[in-house]
């Protein structure tokens, strides 16, 4: 296991901040960053994960019960809070699996420095914008209702929807910390970095693109042209999955990620 973690959950401080950590399996090293909708909609898929990997998967600074460091404020500064976690636990050959919010961390790790990195998969990534001035690239999330959001992100909108008056505080108390740990990353400029697309030709490694099919947050062209911008980057769907597939989709998403591993 990783130096200052043990097998299981728990919690790390990095740079004097604490955060909640998982840390599954054996083999492989593969960091897993979470969505904007928190960790625990993750959880069956970083159990697939762990069953062919050693997976490491914190929650962010200032989501669940991990701590936000004074002046944390973007995802440039997550993402070099993650590269000082790297660099702590002294992992290498890393895999590094980010979904949405998470994927957007992700690229903005590697294009920074990708020397502990082997691979990368992002799944249903923001991050940068495609469009035009006059054209919205990723719905406005904040202005829509609970029931209008589900409707969007999910194939099935059952998947994630919670009864908030019957889940234990702790859980409504991460679902209401991520939502204002999304609006203070990713609000202005709006789910995306201006500079990005301009330094992703500095992703130099095996990159794979998981798209799951029925996401309305996003559009399918909006993934493949993000896509483009990085150097032999794959793009693959899943089906029966929205803008979270590693929820909607938990062990297919881990077969694709564990498949694109195992290439040479």
């Amino acid at each position: 296991m990783s130096q200052g973690i043990e097998s299981g959950t728990g919690s790390l401080v990095v740079a004097g901040t604490r955060i909640d950590l998982i840390e599954r399996g054996s083999g492989r090293p593969l960091l897993f960053l979470h969505a904007e909708n928190g960790i625990e909609p993750a959880l069956a898929a970083i159990d697939e994960l762990a069953k062919a990997a050693h997976v490491i998967a914190p929650t962010h600074p200032g989501f669940g019960r991990s701590e936000l460091a004074k002046g944390m404020r973007t995802v440039d500064d997550l993402s070099y809070f993650y590269l000082d976690l790297l660099d702590q636990l002294d992992l290498s050959g890393l895999t590094v699996v980010g979904v949405s919010l998470g994927a957007w961390i992700a690229a903005e790790i590697a294009v920074k420095s990708a020397a502990r990195l082997s691979r990368l998969v992002v799944a249903n990534a923001v991050g940068v914008k495609v469009g035009d001035r006059q054209t919205r690239d990723i719905v406005d999330i904040f202005a829509l209702t609970d029931p209008e959001y589900l409707d969007i992100a999910y194939c099935d909108p059952n998947v994630g929807r919670r009864d908030y008056k019957a889940l234990p505080d702790a859980e409504v108390l991460a679902a209401a910390r991520a939502r204002e740990a999304t609006a203070r990353f990713a609000w202005s400029p709006y789910f995306h970095n201006p500079r990005l697309p301009s330094r992703l030709h500095r992703i130099r490694i095996p990159t794979l693109f998981l798209w799951g099919s029925h996401d309305r947050m996003l559009s399918e062209t909006y993934g493949r042209a993000y896509c483009a911008m990085i150097e032999g980057a794959r793009f693959e769907t899943i089906e029966r999955a929205g803008h979270f597939p590693d929820q909607e989709q938990p062990k297919l998403f881990a077969e694709k990620v564990m498949a694109f591993m195992g290439e040479k």
